[in-house]
């Protein structure tokens, strides 16, 4: 079950939906869910959708919304079509770390406003360049979010990218997992290995795990690097997560 919702923001009003269990009486633990570059669309409804039939109320808001409201990949065509890419690309530049952290502080506020929503602390899941998303709401809001998770995360820890996450890690309380493809030219060994070294220097509770044989984009239905294997272990290991930890 889903329904649309608006949330305002510092720069702007946030289009979101909020995804429950079926036939179920809430309130559900709280998950916020980060699309990919391509933004909102079907494959993303469905996986938001899976993640709540789990006991779960998810919020899955639109990181576009200064520039768009809605799904931005028009019907019929790829968000990795060359017309579309560059658009994506150009929305993207906009979420700098600090429009990032209004947006976190604008959704936390979503959340508490909503009857779906428990009360208490949440989970925050990214994926492709969110993965960075997740990362750095963990660490800004450390008693809130009590799990993060990025799969087939970009560009996580490049060297001497004074905005990557890789420098806010100190601050998380709560666990983290990464699930990595293992042919990702997004984040090559040296970047995860980096990240690793970060994490564990801080003192947090991680897991990294390299999904052989996928893909950048290995969970999206709609991208030719589709893996249903990888896709399916990383929806295992989430549910795993998010028993565990709330």
């Amino acid at each position: 079950m889903s329904r649309a919702i608006e949330i305002p923001a510092a720069d702007g009003t946030i289009d979101a939906h909020i995804f429950t269990p079926g036939n179920a009486k809430g309130p559900f633990p709280a998950v916020i869910l980060f699309t990919d570059i391509g933004g909102l669309r079907p494959c993303y409804h469905e996986k938001a959708q899976q993640i709540a039939s789990n006991g779960y109320a998810v919020l899955m808001p639109n990181v576009y919304y200064r520039d768009v409201s809605g799904a931005v990949v028009p019907e019929g065509k790829s968000f990795r079509d060359p017309d579309v890419r560059p658009t994506l690309l150009e929305y993207a530049k906009h979420l700098t770390p600090a429009a990032q952290s209004r947006d976190f502080v604008a959704l936390l506020d979503g959340i508490d406003n909503a009857a779906e929503f428990e009360k208490g602390r949440m989970a925050v899941v990214g994926y492709c360049m969110t993965g960075a998303f997740a990362l750095r709401m963990s660490a800004e809001h450390p008693n809130r979010v009590a799990a993060a998770a990025g799969f087939h995360s970009a560009r996580l820890a490049e060297a001497d990218d004074p905005n990557s996450p890789i420098h806010v890690v100190g601050d998380i309380e709560g666990r983290v997992y990464f699930g990595h493809a293992d042919q990702d030219e997004l984040l090559p060994p040296e970047q995860i290995a980096r990240m690793d070294a970060a994490l564990a220097a801080a003192g947090v509770h991680f897991t990294t795990e390299l999904y052989k044989g996928a893909a950048h984009g290995f969970t999206a239905k709609d991208a030719p690097s589709f893996n249903a294997t990888a896709n399916a272990l990383h929806h295992k290991r989430l549910a795993l997560l998010l028993e565990e930890t709330l």
